[in-house]
């Protein structure tokens, strides 16, 4: 059905897709010189996707981003049939490739979900069910989401968690975190080594859309008998490949 540019509906949709398909955040006056809108119904309108969820505005208080809403939609289009069929494919060659359990998560507020996973078959394997929701502060999938934050909300936001102990190697401060998840952003790899669980290790790479920016993550993830942090230069090709083959699902729907 074509959109009428004049109609309410017609410019909320075009103000979503103006800003999901931003490489930067936008103000409501740039989506207004963008889109030609009148300058108070931009505003309006914006404020009204904010309140709902679909909008976030930025710690500068004038940009805005994709909220979690609007994420949840688009993980509700990856969870579409046509394309679980195949993730679960790519999923499911990861994990015997690399002999551990696989999963794929992403933001949810202050927490990664995980949406698919692929569990190892050796009798030893840890269980995640899908949906589960682990915290972003301690965990290869939520540092890896954090590290691709600009960097004032990424600092607001390890600001406004509580950075409780729940393994031997948690990170508790904020400082050190943050140093970390600069080294994350620069490499694009993120490793949890028992910060989660004791005895447990996860090596996660994000999954970008077209214009390069992260909307969930790839991770392999087995008990540290199995796996170490010295093995992931052997694993980042094949999770490399794997994150991009998935990728590739939303970019040909």
């Amino acid at each position: 059905m074509k959109r009428e540019r004049g109609s309410t509906i017609g410019r909320v949709l075009d103000i979503l897709d103006a800003v999901a398909s931003s490489p930067k955040p936008l103000s409501a006056s740039a989506i207004n010189d963008e889109l030609k809108l009148p300058k108070a119904t931009a505003h309006r309108l914006c404020a009204e996707l904010e309140a709902r969820g679909y909008l976030l505005k930025q710690i500068n208080g004038k940009s805005y981003v994709p909220g979690n809403r609007l994420r949840d939609v688009a993980v509700g289009v990856l969870a579409n049939a046509r394309f679980s069929a195949t993730r679960h494919a790519i999923l499911t060659r990861l994990a015997e490739a690399v002999g551990e359990t696989c999963n794929i998560a992403y933001p949810d507020g202050l927490y990664m979900a995980y949406s698919d996973r692929v569990e190892t078959k050796a009798p030893l394997r840890l269980q995640f069910p899908i949906g589960m929701r682990v915290p972003l502060y301690c965990t290869a999938s939520g540092k890896l989401y954090l590290s691709a934050l600009p960097a004032a909300r990424r600092k607001a936001i390890i600001g406004r968690l509580d950075l409780i102990p729940r393994a031997k190697n948690t990170m508790t401060d904020p400082a050190r975190l943050l140093a970390q998840l600069e080294e994350i952003h620069r490499d694009e790899v993120s490793i949890d080594d028992q910060e989660l669980y004791d005895d447990v290790i996860a090596i996660a790479v994000p999954i970008k859309d077209r214009q390069g920016r992260f909307y969930s993550s790839l991770s392999v993830q087995a008990p540290v008998s199995r796996l170490t942090a010295f093995d992931k230069d052997k694993l980042l090709p094949l999770l490399r490949d794997a994150a991009r083959d998935l990728a590739e699902l939303t970019e040909n729907r």
